[in-house]
């Protein structure tokens, strides 16, 4: 089999000591792991030192502007960009590994599997929840979103096989007061652009949420964890427009 092409392995950080020694061991096989750290103070830099990380230290940008700046600082043009909390699950790490000895695209997604009370969701939003991950920085790129940021490419997107696992919450509190950081991230983002929100938009939202997921895409399936992860996620639409709708009538 041929050599394949260098990987810099690149992700943010912020006081993640917790899940992260499971999320570098997983990025062994990288020939390099580049982080830029916002500030930790809870063991973080000196883990990822532990691993050989090359630790960069950046003021907090906005999630989109924070990863480009990290995937800037790599040393090679292929990346692949983790977060804190997902682990490179063998079957994945053999298909990046194939796939990088003949690449026959700029940018290739896999499939994101969300672990949630104890288990790993086969359904509904937490599951295939397809992520485009692995990519040649000279063809994409991250958008400037400050949340629900996303990678942008000029090129055909292919698909590899094997998960990345996603471990997004240690209990329901944590995973709380992290959603709800991200719903007042959206609806700054949403009053930025001036975006009118209905009543109709308010209720319907988390309605067709639900529909969607639960139902036509089977979080059923997934038991109560299931329901309890969809239910937020509907939650979380009706945050998002509500807090919307209180900045617009504070601004001037």
């Amino acid at each position: 089999m041929p050599a394949r092409l260098p990987l810099s392995a690149v992700l943010i950080t912020f006081n993640c000591v917790g899940p992260l020694r499971a999320t570098l061991e997983s990025l062994r096989f990288c020939d390099e792991i580049v982080a830029v750290d916002s500030g930790s103070t809870d063991g973080t830099v000196a883990l990822l030192e532990e691993f050989g990380a090359r630790v960069i230290s950046e003021p907090w940008r906005g999630f989109g502007p924070q990863k480009q700046f990290a995937v800037d600082a790599a040393r090679h043009d292929w990346v692949l960009c983790i977060d804190s909390d997902e682990i490179v699950s063998p079957e994945l790490r053999e298909s990046i590994e194939q796939a990088l000895t003949q690449p026959t695209d700029p940018a290739y997604e896999f499939p994101r599997r969300n672990r949630f009370l104890g288990r790993y969701l086969r359904h509904g939003e937490g599951y295939p929840d397809y992520s485009l991950r692995l990519y040649d920085r000279r063809h994409s790129r991250w958008t400037d979103d400050v949340v629900h940021e996303k990678v942008i490419t000029l090129g055909r997107v292919s698909r590899l096989t094997g998960d990345l696992l996603h471990h997004s919450e240690d209990s329901i509190e944590s995973y709380l007061t992290k959603q709800n950081r991200y719903t007042t991230l959206a609806a700054q983002a949403l009053a930025a652009e001036g975006a009118q929100i209905s009543a109709s938009k308010l209720l319907l939202s988390p309605i067709f949420r639900f529909i969607k997921f639960y139902l036509l895409r089977g979080g059923i399936l997934d038991g109560v964890p299931g329901l309890i992860h969809i239910l937020i996620g509907c939650f979380n639409s009706f945050s998002k427009y509500a807090k919307t709708i209180e900045l617009g009538r504070k601004q001037p």
